[in-house]
Parts: C-alpha cells; structure tokens; sequence
C-alpha cells in the first residue's frame, strides 16, 4: 500500500508541476490584442446538417459580426432535410452569406471534413480571403470575437488561432460532465505545449479556428486529413508544421448544444474515445489502468489504508481536487464539485468503454451526419 501510495502521488505531482499546468486555465483571450489599422478579409466557413433549431442563433451571431474589414460566411448545408438553408438565407445580414449545397462525402472523407473543404474551396476561389473561420453550425460568436481572433493571429504571426468555446453548463449533468471534458482535454494537450514550436503536442479546438490559407495549402490542405476523425488536433497538427499555432479559452465563443442527461455528454465522449487511442486495445488498457492509479486510488488509499498509505492517498487526493478547481471556477461553479472528480473520471471511463465496445460493433465514433469507414483510423 505504501508503494501504490508513493505511486499515486508521484503522478500527481508530475501532473501538476511537469504538464504544463494545464489545470490553471493561463491560456485565455481575457487580454486583448492590439488594435489593428486595417483588417484583413475573412470568410467563415460553417457546416451545417439538420441544425434548424440552432441556426438562426448561431449563424446570426456570425453576420452580425463587428468587424472592419472584408467578412463573408459561406454556409455548406450538409444534405439537411429540415430546411436549415432556408431559414439562413431568411436572417438579418444575408447579404454577406453565401449557401452551398453540400455534395455526399468521396470515399475516405469523413462527412465533417469534407463539408469543410466544399466551404473552404468555396471561400478560395470566390473570395481570396487572407483567414478562413472555420466554425460549426452550433457555436455563438460575441459580437467582437472574430476582431479578437484576427488581431492575435496578425500581431503573433500564427498561422491557426483556436478558441475552446464555452460549453453550454446548466443541468445537472452539464454541471457534472463537462467541465471535466474541457479539463481532460486540457491534460491530454496543455495548451501551453500545443503553442510551443518546441514542443510535438498539437491542438485546436473545432468549433472555432482562424486559419491562413496560404498557409494551410501548404502544409498539404484539408485532404492530407481527409479521414481524420478528430479534425481539429489533425489540422493543428499540419498547422503546427508550417507556423505558430494558438489555443486559449473563451467566453466570448460558445456552445448553443443543450445536453440535458448524461448520456448526451456520454455519447459525446464515446465518439471519439477510442480514436484518441488509435483504435489499439493496448492503448485503451493502459489508459484505464493509468485513470483508475490516477484517479481511483488516491480516494480508496485515503479512505481504506492506514499509517502513510494513506497519508500518501490524501495528499495525492488534494492535489487532484486542487487541480479541478480552476476549469470549475472558470464554469462558475461552485468548488465543491471539484471534490467529485474521482466519481466523474469513472464515468468518462465507462463511455472510453463503451467507445470501444461500438467501434467493434461496427459502430465507428463518428460525428453527427458523417459517413466514414475506417479509412481514418489512426491519423488524428
């Protein structure tokens, strides 16, 4: 018990001092960039598939956007049967939105990144922009954020600016989950290293990234991706090749995606899971086996093993709940929901699970819409 005890603790403090720090949520755009003199064009590029719920919100937020220079949308209605096109075509400040009508996606693109590249190619050849928004068709843009985005790309030189939005957090289970999901994202790429051209780790968050285009051609375009199910690390991952890369988080930029249960989070975990594992049953082992150390064992040696086991167990407790405590302040939340971490990182366990368990059933952790085969298996 001493040695698990050792153990545990060790990982918590190399997580804490030796990862980044990306339990203190450093990286925001809280600070602002300077002011430029004249702004670039730019051309939002948004996917949409059956998002008459959220559409006019979302998009809405998009062209009512207070930017000085050049700004189109491009929306690429993805097959939607709800009448999604029709309802953005009808919005204040059309006039600077173009619709396409998505085609179904050529064998190994996944439906998400080839909704993209129609937007992208679109954007290219209609309008030349200097940056291209990529952004999803449920993210609500405040009214400056686009001119925040575009001063830090320009005054930094960085070739993929990426906001993590502010995920939607009012029920009970988005209170439970999903701090947590920005949290473990965080661990699994510190920001801080996806911004160091020092550092391997690459990162972006998908429902908000200003891109060069000039540069992105050069690091091969949205095919040399195609079938990536985890997009955005894949195109910060190219991005990082040919440029600076930023990733920081956000209030201005934020989820309109209610997830009232727990198994709405929980699906969302589950669909891409076990492609963050490469799809290896090895990876997934000892990824479980590292959470359950990490996560579960401090709280049973603290409450179960005596002497300086459990001493060992506490102390690795306190550091995990401390380090939980930021991204919650961040949510507003309150601190005591820092104390159930270990109960919450059971749950994402179970759903890695359940991701696996699909993907062997056939059911590849894809998003909503999309139709890919496991041709991008292992390239995210």
């Amino acid at each position: 018990m001493i040695v698990l005890g050792i153990l545990v603790l060790a990982i918590w403090l190399v997580l804490i001092f030796l990862r980044g720090k990306f339990w203190a949520c450093l990286d925001t755009d809280f600070d602002s960039p300077r002011v430029l003199t004249s702004w670039p064009s730019v051309v939002a590029i948004v996917p949409a598939r059956d998002e008459a719920a959220l559409i006019a919100k979302s998009l809405g937020s998009l062209l009512a956007q207070e930017y000085g220079g050049d700004f189109h949308v491009v929306l690429v209605d993805d097959q939607s049967s709800d009448g999604t096109a029709d309802i953005a075509r009808a919005l204040p400040g059309a006039e600077i939105l173009t619709v396409i009508d998505g085609a179904a996606p050529p064998p190994g693109w996944t439906g998400k990144v080839w909704a993209m590249e129609q937007g992208f190619r679109a954007a290219r050849e209609k309008f030349a922009p200097r940056f291209v928004l990529f952004t999803d068709a449920d993210i609500f843009h405040q009214p400056d954020s686009l001119r925040m985005l575009v001063a830090r790309a320009e005054a930094d030189a960085i070739g993929l600016t990426s906001l993590m939005p502010l995920l939607r957090c009012e029920s009970i289970a988005e209170k439970f989950l999903v701090p947590a999901y920005v949290y473990f994202f965080q661990m699994l790429y510190p920001f801080r290293w996806a911004c160091d051209a020092r550092k391997r780790t690459a990162a972006a968050a998908g429902g908000c990234m200003l891109v060069r285009p000039d540069l992105l051609m050069t690091a091969g375009g949205l095919e040399s991706f195609k079938g990536a199910l985890i997009d955005d690390c894949a195109l910060a991952l190219r991005m990082k090749t040919v440029g600076p890369v930023w990733l920081g988080l956000t209030k201005r930029v934020r989820s309109l995606r209610p997830s009232p249960k727990i198994g709405d989070i929980g699906r969302t975990i589950a669909r891409s899971a076990y492609a963050q594992l490469k799809f290896s049953p090895a990876r997934l082992a000892a990824t479980l086996a590292g959470m359950a150390l990490a996560f579960l064992a401090p709280v049973w040696l603290a409450l179960t093993a005596p002497g300086t086991a459990g001493l060992l167990g506490a102390l690795a407790l306190g550091l995990m709940i401390a380090s939980f405590m930021p991204i919650n302040r961040f949510y507003g939340l309150n601190r005591a929901w820092a104390a159930l971490l270990p109960l919450i990182a059971g749950v994402y366990m179970v759903y890695t699970v359940r991701s696996a368990l699909d993907d062997r059933r056939g059911r590849d952790g894809i998003g909503k819409g999309e139709a890919q085969g496991r041709a991008g298996k292992g390239q995210a």
